[in-house]
């Protein structure tokens, strides 16, 4: 297997993206879309893609290990028939779109989901959450908002992997504490990646080529994730919510203007 020929400073900016994998799968999943960004600058979209996904798994396996138990089941269901809806959308969107296509929609996706958000979230700032993790309360966001983020979520995560901050969106906007908000991802994006494989498989967009290259990138998600439980174990709930969003914002514009 052969790496692709990049310049030290696209090696550095990928190692940099590779740490951040791991921080936003184990503390701050909106910082992933910098991810995003980062591999979308060095490779063409499509490959940028296929390259991503091997380094989410390898986080989704540090996320399961720290927050496992803290995942609210009846969320998870009731997204399951949406994200399907939504990853077919989105392989059929990738048989037919270009680089440049890819890139703009996933921009402007993320920038409408998050301005929906932040205005669910300030109309309900003044009512209590209704989320206690292990029942089954129905999050504040509905079955309506579950079909909306979830297909979404899954067209996004397929196109671009940039299902994170769309899920985040919604995990925000049902008012998610920090640990179930990552025990809820966790689960969600281990199964949504590994469903997801076969079919970037069978699109092409993974090749021996990229699999070197994330061998070589594997060790920073490592280090990204025992990072990023460090912050998860002293980050504020308030500063969690803005970190997420923010990081989605500055992702989703560079997506844009790229």
């Amino acid at each position: 297997m052969t790496l692709p020929d990049l310049a030290p400073a696209a090696w550095l900016l990928l190692a940099v993206a590779a740490i951040l994998v791991g921080v936003s799968k184990t503390a701050i999943p909106g910082i992933n879309t910098l991810s995003i960004a980062a591999f979308a600058a060095v490779l063409p979209a499509r490959s940028s893609t296929g390259a991503l996904l091997i380094l989410l798994l390898l986080g989704d396996a540090f996320a399961l290990l720290s927050y496992r138990k803290y995942a609210h089941w009846p969320t998870l269901l009731r997204l399951i028939p949406a994200v399907v809806t939504g990853l077919a959308l989105g392989a059929l969107f990738l048989a037919l779109a270009d680089d440049t296509w890819v890139r703009r929609i996933i921009g402007v996706i993320l920038l409408f989901v998050v301005a929906f958000t932040l205005w669910q979230r300030a109309r309900r700032a003044a009512s209590p959450p209704q989320l206690s993790v292990g029942d089954g309360a129905v999050p504040q966001s509905g079955r309506l908002a579950a079909g909306g983020y979830g297909t979404l979520g899954g067209f996004t995560t397929m196109v671009a992997n940039a299902g994170g901050p769309v899920m985040s969106m919604y995990f925000l906007a049902a008012r998610f504490p920090v640990h179930a908000f990552l025990g809820t991802a966790a689960w969600f994006f281990a199964v949504i990646n590994l469903a997801k494989l076969p079919i970037s498989i069978g699109l092409g967009l993974i090749t021996p080529e990229l699999l070197s290259l994330d061998l070589l990138l594997a060790p920073g998600v490592i280090l990204g994730a025992i990072l990023g439980r460090w912050i998860a174990a002293r980050i504020k709930q308030r500063a969690f919510d803005w970190a997420v969003t923010v990081c989605t914002i500055l992702g989703a514009c560079y997506l844009l203007i790229a």
